[in-house]
């Protein structure tokens, strides 16, 4: 708990947590203006990911999801990279490793700390993105029934229970970028390598999953899944690609940090 405690002191002194935090922000935000500015599309579209955006510019309560639609796109993976990235990387480059590994701690310990403290960081990023888009959101368009991608209607109740879940599953996706950038850290003395390292891996699984030649890959492929949230809010809800996304989101994470906690455990600090 010590080690935690110190985690998050330090993440809450840092300007580039909230310069991240605030960028989220902004997003539901700027999507809000331009839907208001912005004319209604003629009929249609109501199905993947555009889908969202028209639905959000009559009902504020649906901003949330679309601003999620796209984030997860760029947004959240580059912010998931840099927490990730920055945490034994950015210490080693500064020095400030080293300080920590004099005390009676263990690896595992500092590992474990630095990894819960970037997650938290992502999921505040997140409700500060929900929070905006309801905010700003019912402020511009109202507060109505949620509708569904098919077209029908749930509760209100029931559509912000959905909300959180896609966020939930949108956060389990990033929570293996973070993994990603955490064994990336383990061996470099950079912060930036880390983040651009993860970012790279993590757009090159995008594109190869756009070629369908490669569909064979897809299901191995945790970005391949990143969207399957989207089965939340058809008529009927279909489990099986959240399902499939979470144990996809597990392998990756349990393989990431694994190999994480082999190396560092084994890294000689020579700085």
């Amino acid at each position: 708990m010590k080690l935690l405690r110190g985690e998050v002191t330090k993440l809450l002194f840092q300007k580039r947590t909230y310069v991240g935090w605030a960028g989220l922000l902004a997003i539901p935000i700027l999507i809000v203006v331009a839907l208001a500015l912005s004319s209604p599309s003629p009929g249609g579209g109501e199905h993947g990911p555009g889908g969202f955006f028209l639905l959000a510019s009559d009902n504020g309560l649906l901003v949330p999801l679309a601003a999620i639609g796209a984030l997860t796109t760029f947004l959240l993976p580059l912010l998931a990279s840099m927490a990730g990235g920055h945490q034994l990387a950015g210490e080693a480059e500064t020095g400030t490793i080293k300080t920590w590994l004099v005390h009676p701690v263990s690896r595992s310990g500092v590992l474990v700390s630095k990894w819960l403290v970037a997650v938290a960081y992502l999921l505040a990023g997140l409700a500060l993105v929900a929070a905006g888009g309801y905010v700003a959101g019912v402020a511009a368009f109202g507060a109505h029934a949620p509708t569904l991608l098919t077209g029908g209607t749930v509760s209100v109740v029931h559509g912000l229970w959905l909300t959180l879940l896609a966020y939930l599953f949108v956060a389990a996706g990033m929570v293996c970028v973070i993994s990603l950038a955490m064994l990336i850290s383990t061996v470099t003395n950079s912060s930036l390598t880390a983040a651009i390292g993860t970012l790279v891996i993590v757009i090159m699984m995008q594109i190869v999953a756009s070629f369908s030649y490669f569909d064979f890959l897809k299901p191995y492929l945790f970005t391949s899944h990143l969207d399957a949230w989207q089965s939340l809010f058809q008529g009927s809800i279909d489990w099986a690609p959240i399902e499939k996304g979470l144990l996809a989101f597990v392998v990756y994470v349990v393989l990431s940090m694994g190999a994480a906690w082999h190396v560092f455990r084994r890294k000689d600090i020579l700085i």
